[in-house]
């Protein structure tokens, strides 16, 4: 009987990391405050007009910000829409995609960079889980980029989509943010197929020699600036092209 007794409890101990381990990175679930911008995004997806896309959080959104003139020049006239929404994870992105971002539209191309807050919101309650502390592995940011491209695919079959590294984030190379970040880089890069789904990563474009990331380039050691923003139309404009063709 006791060692009956023993396994059972053993077999209840090696479940609880089990059960501790959820991994919110792919759960979709709507990001509370954001359901106007969401909506336009349907009525944009329902013209049907947008060539090209570029799909993301807030470094994403800011094309409408810092980014706004360097957008009207370069990328405006190529026909893009900007479905980019400040503080989204890729969990927020799914529920879109599955709430009418996409329907209706053909795009030839996708630009997708997400993940840096699901890195950067751990260790913070979110109130769409519950008030739960948030928790995202560097593999569960990249599972959750794996389910979008795969939802993207499956909208939009003829799409050639451009998946970006998560920019650097923090002061310098220490920072455990953009270790993590890395880490997460360098299992979505295997995503690619470069057929279909492309990996380009920029991220040393915005870097010192010595790894260090200026706040003349971004002053908050995350969101870029109007110099970042030519940085980034400048090492992903051909690229975009060629896949536009």
């Amino acid at each position: 009987m006791k060692t009956r007794f023993a396994s059972v409890l053993a077999l209840a101990a090696s479940l609880l990391p089990l059960a501790a381990e959820t991994n919110y990175a792919i759960q979709p679930v709507l990001h509370p405050g954001t359901e106007k911008r969401h909506e336009s995004f349907n009525a944009i997806s329902k013209q049907g007009e947008a060539r090209l896309v570029f799909l993301g959080d807030s470094i994403t959104h800011s094309w409408d910000g810092k980014g706004k003139a360097i957008w009207d020049k370069t990328w405006a006239p190529l026909k893009a829409a900007n479905f980019g929404i400040s503080g989204d994870r890729t969990e927020h992105v799914l529920w879109r995609l599955e709430h009418g971002n996409f329907d209706g539209l053909k795009p030839k191309a996708i630009v997708l960079m997400i993940g840096t807050n699901n890195t950067g919101h751990q260790g913070r309650p979110q109130k769409e889980i519950g008030g739960a502390v948030y928790q995202c592995t560097a593999q569960q940011t990249a599972d959750g980029i794996k389910a979008i491209i795969a939802r993207l695919q499956q909208k939009c079959p003829d799409a050639k989509i451009l998946v970006l590294g998560i920019f650097p984030r923090g002061a310098n190379k220490d920072d455990k943010f953009r270790k993590q970040n890395e880490a997460t880089n360098a299992i979505v890069k295997g995503f690619a197929d470069d057929q279909k789904v492309f990996f380009l990563d920029i991220g040393a474009k915005f870097l010192e020699a010595d790894g260090t990331l200026s706040k003349t380039i971004m002053p908050d050691l995350l969101h870029p600036n109007e110099k970042g923003y030519q940085i980034w139309t400048d090492a992903i404009e051909a690229k975009v092209k060629e896949l536009l063709k």
